[in-house]
């Protein structure tokens, strides 16, 4: 499940971080925020499992260069993984609890910044963060957008039930930890719920496909259709209407 690529760099250290109240002592995050005056949607971003890293940092300046508030939050709190030993120890290491209630403290921090529409909240990851944006989706009704690349999934009909965005989610054919028949389940799990839900499978494509620092797993042609679905589909329900926009 997390043959995934070796980080561009583990310099996340140098990057500028803003830290918010969390349950358990403070968490951190990189935040990149948009030129210009006005609530703006708002996007958390989630790491793979080596942390906050280069990789991460520029796909929340990705966003900002769309208009979007992006904070990566950091939830191994100052901890960046430079092999695949350290990535396995730092993600097993990871309680839970704490990490999502790190990224509803993270909805709360947007949520009060005079920068954000409280309304117009996103969530996305890749991998183990993947995951953690369907925890932070089933935890907090004010998510109203989410995108699960690749990450572990459910299927249980009250956890579910609880959901209250839009969920868009990106797959691969060949992901042994993340099988078709598990994405297939929970698509089927949404639809039965009544949840609006668009979830793709790559045929070919193995975990951490939209990664290009992943040498050979990385498949252009999917992440750049994976791209193109993502960011149609935050223009649609993030980005849709906003006065003046």
């Amino acid at each position: 499940m997390h043959s995934a690529p070796p980080p561009a760099s583990a310099s996340a250290a140098a990057a500028p971080m803003i830290s918010f109240p969390s349950a358990s002592g403070n968490a951190s995050g990189y935040l990149a925020a948009p030129q210009g005056s006005g609530r703006k949607p708002a996007l958390i971003v989630i790491q793979e499992w080596w942390g906050v890293n280069d990789w991460v940092r520029q796909q929340a300046d990705r966003f900002a260069g769309q208009g979007y508030v992006a904070l990566a939050v950091d939830l191994y709190r100052g901890r960046v993984a430079t092999t695949m030993e350290e990535a396995h120890e730092l993600s097993r290491g990871l309680p839970e609890d704490r990490a999502v209630a790190d990224l509803k403290a993270a909805v709360d921090y947007l949520s009060s910044r005079p920068d954000v529409d409280p309304k117009r909240i996103g969530v996305i990851g890749w991998c183990l963060g993947g995951g953690y944006a369907l925890a932070l989706t089933t935890n907090d009704p004010r998510v109203s957008a989410s995108v699960i690349n690749y990450g572990r999934l459910v299927t249980d009909p009250a956890t579910i039930a609880r959901i209250n965005a839009q969920v868009l989610g990106n797959f691969g054919g060949e992901d042994r930890g993340i099988p078709p028949a598990d994405v297939k389940a929970f698509d089927q799990a949404l639809k039965a719920a009544g949840k609006s839900s668009d979830i793709k499978i790559y045929e070919g494509a193995g975990h951490a496909f939209m990664n290009p620092n992943n040498k050979e797993g990385y498949k252009a042609d999917a992440a750049a259709d994976a791209w193109n679905r993502i960011d149609g589909f935050f223009g649609r329900t993030l980005r849709a209407n906003i006065p003046n926009s």
